[in-house]
């Protein structure tokens, strides 16, 4: 049986939302969030999808009359749970490439006056090659579309009721101010005059936002025995994870109709968003970094198989418990919550993590994620860190690459991608100081470019760092 709306009879309601993307994420997060209001009675809209880019998925979405299958799946307070709804808060889907003036009249319409977007961390980027004001065709650029549909709102409602608030969830800081820098530019470039650039200051909320939940999408695997659960095709079938977390910083004007918190929903409205960003970073992402390279040298291949292992589960409860978690301020029982919310989420049997896919730019990651960790913990208690000191040797070990930045675990070679500076580096100092890993540790963590820093400065770190490359390397 096809899935659309004569075989599964969807409510009509108010369209509200504008939403540029079409993914497997923006689909598994907020139109799942707004289907849950819809559902307890606290909103009555839908979602205008808006295709971001030539070659997507709109047209699969309209065929299905915006009907689609979320199965959610994990564990949640120790046990496994498995979670399948049909998402009807999708009224449909547009192409501003082959419908550019439909996509334009959306502004014209009062009602809709949020805006959510998922355009991958590229797409808030300024286009100077776009130089004046699209009449006819539509721009590749997402906030040269954005800066189009609110001067068609602004000349439409003569800039009076007309406010809209965005809740931009791509993957970059301060995404809402980025949007907003972006629009504004495009404004001022293409002479829409000073009251248009007022609507925007004084008329658009651009709220920044974290986003949080894993979505595997598709999946591809075992399609066909899901269909024969459900008793019918969806070509849009999405799958995520059960966690998810959305802080919007701002956003007051969407925050009085999406009722999300009333609904239960893990969405947190705050005047400041860096404590939660800095509590991601460093919980979630820095026990990925701190714990994945180690684990892999060690014969792990996925997050689930070393919080699965005697050694690693404890070796990750204390990073995050004993050197993580104390070096940065937030209430101790929301930290410790995030914190078991993670390891939990490390255990989710329908994902498969892959620690090659986490060790991608390393450096980089080590960097963001850990070393504020580590610099904190020792400004704190005049020491480095154990564990964290420990995942410092396991970056450097893996990085143990040939010529070719292949590196070596037991027979098996695997491949280290990063900038080409830093595969460089790592294979000459290797090549050139053998097993002399006092050396090895002196010269990575002495890489003041990368560390911004001279980790060497730190008390007792270059001689953790040599003893645990030793045990690693033997």
């Amino acid at each position: 049986m096809k899935l659309n709306k004569e075989n599964f009879p969807k409510t009509e309601r108010v369209e509200r939302v504008l939403q540029f993307g079409e993914g497997g994420f923006l689909r598994a997060f907020p139109d799942w969030m707004i289907d849950t209001l819809n559902d307890r009675g606290l909103f009555d809209g839908s979602i205008v999808i808006v295709q971001p880019i030539p070659e997507g998925r709109v047209k699969e979405l309209n065929e299905q009359d915006g009907l689609y299958t979320l199965i959610l799946q994990g564990v949640e307070n120790g046990k496994t749970v498995r979670d399948i709804k049909l998402i009807s808060s999708v009224s449909r889907g547009i192409d501003p490439y082959t419908q550019w003036q439909e996509f334009l009249k959306t502004a014209q319409n009062i009602d809709i006056d949020i805006i959510i977007s998922n355009t991958t961390e590229a797409g808030i980027a300024y286009d100077s090659s776009i130089t004046a004001l699209l009449v006819d065709s539509c721009p590749v650029s997402f906030p040269a579309k954005v800066t189009a549909w609110l001067y068609e709102r602004f000349k439409h409602f003569a800039g009076k009721d007309c406010a809209v608030v965005f809740l931009p969830c791509e993957l970059i800081d301060r995404n809402g101010d980025k949007l907003k820098e972006c629009v504004k530019k495009h404004a001022e470039d293409w002479g829409l005059g000073a009251q248009f650039l007022s609507y925007i200051n004084e008329s658009c909320e651009f709220a920044s936002t974290l986003v949080d939940r894993i979505v595997t999408g598709f999946p591809r695997d075992n399609a066909a025995e899901i269909y024969e659960e459900l008793g019918y095709e969806d070509n849009s079938l999405n799958c995520g994870e059960i966690f998810h977390l959305w802080v919007i910083e701002g956003g007051k004007r969407a925050e009085q109709k999406l009722k999300f918190t009333e609904a239960g929903l893990n969405v947190i409205w705050t005047d400041n968003m860096e404590p939660y960003r800095t509590r991601k970073v460093r919980i979630l992402n820095g026990a990925h970094t701190s714990t994945s390279l180690y684990a892999y040298l060690k014969g792990c291949d996925t997050v689930r198989d070393f919080v699965e292992d005697e050694f690693f589960a404890q070796y990750l409860k204390s990073a995050i418990f004993d050197e993580i978690i104390p070096t940065f301020d937030l209430p101790q029982e929301e930290k410790v919550q995030f914190a078991n919310d993670v390891i939990e989420r490390f255990k989710n049997p329908y994902i498969d993590h892959q620690l090659l896919s986490i060790a991608l730019n390393s450096v980089s990651k080590f960097k963001v994620r850990v070393l504020p960790s580590l610099l904190k913990y020792a400004e704190m208690y005049g020491k480095s860190p154990k564990n964290l000191s420990i995942s410092l040797a396991a970056l450097i070990r893996f990085y143990k690459i040939d010529s070719s930045y292949m590196g070596c675990r037991g027979n098996n070679k695997y491949a280290v991608k990063d900038d080409d500076d830093v595969l460089e580096f790592f294979a000459s100092i290797w090549s050139e100081n053998a097993k002399d890993y006092g050396k090895i540790a002196q010269k990575v963590l002495g890489k003041t470019e990368w560390w911004e820093c001279d980790l060497n400065n730190i008390a007792g770190l270059t001689e953790a760092v040599k003893c645990a490359l030793e045990g690693m390397d033997s």
